[in-house]
């Protein structure tokens, strides 16, 4: 019997205080066994924002062990390998990222900054949940792929699409 492989995956956003660490807790819960869930930012605010820890909390995941970090820990000796990389807001994408050892598969999924909605804390909360069930259906598609049965190609291909969705 072969042992499945583990798949490392970082999510990446701009200040990685929301949605990229939403993913990270979201694929690190269903992928429990199959994938490594890290996230970063180009430019790190430092702190994880607090309605992504209450949303987090809301979807009964854990909430521990989160901080906002630069995506330089990540090039560093000794990181992990990465095989995905997601960009979660438009600015990370159109950034020039590192150069990633082990040439990881990479796409975008961008979703709505729920840190920018103004409003009142229910507005802001709603905001936070919806950016939350975007995440969580792409990475239910994900976990769906065959990872190891497509090839280069295709699977760049079903990544694309999975961030229109």
């Amino acid at each position: 019997m072969t042992t499945p492989t583990l798949y490392n995956v970082l999510f990446i956003c701009t200040g990685n205080s929301a949605r990229s660490i939403l993913a990270e807790a979201m694929l690190n819960e269903l992928g429990k066994g199959r994938l490594n869930a890290y996230s970063a930012g180009s430019y790190p605010k430092g702190e994880v924002h607090p309605l992504a820890l209450a949303t987090l909390e809301h979807l009964r995941m854990s909430t521990t062990g989160y901080r906002s970090k630069s995506w330089d820990e990540f090039v560093a000796p000794g990181a992990p390998v990465l095989d995905f990389i997601f960009t979660v807001c438009d600015n990370a994408a159109g950034e020039a990222c590192p150069v990633w050892p082990g040439k990881p598969v990479s796409a975008h999924w961008g979703v709505a900054d729920p840190a920018a909605v103004e409003g009142t804390e229910e507005q802001q909360l709603k905001a936070f949940k919806d950016a939350a069930r975007i995440l969580h259906r792409r990475i239910e598609l994900f976990l769906s792929l065959p990872l190891q049965r497509l090839d280069g190609l295709s699977l760049q291909r079903e990544l694309r699409s999975i961030g229109q969705q």
